[in-house]
């Protein structure tokens, strides 16, 4: 009586192939293309250039790879900037009973 089911994976069904957004997709199709044209353009039988062709693929591939209790890496960047970046100092705006004796003294 009164109990209800969640599914745990309930947000996986907005996301294509239960991981990714469109922007994850779009941002690793964009490094594949970079990849092989790198891949075209440059010679590959050296170490070097052959890295370099190679890094767009494995960069964003890294960005968009799933992690444990965050969407992928992006989102965790994200919230790392997110919090450097903000106020540090958390003002406390709950109640209290000091709270509410300055505000019967006013």
């Amino acid at each position: 009586m009164g109990n209800y089911l969640i599914p745990a994976n309930s947000k996986k069904s907005m996301l294509i192939f239960g991981l990714f957004h469109t922007f994850d997709l779009i941002l690793f199709c964009s490094g594949l293309g970079m990849t092989l044209l790198l891949l075209m353009i440059l010679p590959i039988a050296e170490i070097v250039p052959a890295i370099i062709a190679i890094l767009p693929l494995l960069i964003t591939a890294f960005l968009v790879f799933p992690i444990p209790n965050y969407h992928n890496v992006i989102t965790v960047i994200k919230n790392a900037i997110i919090f450097i970046t903000n106020r540090q100092k958390f003002i406390w705006r709950g109640w209290c009973v000091i709270d509410e004796l300055e505000k019967i003294k006013k």
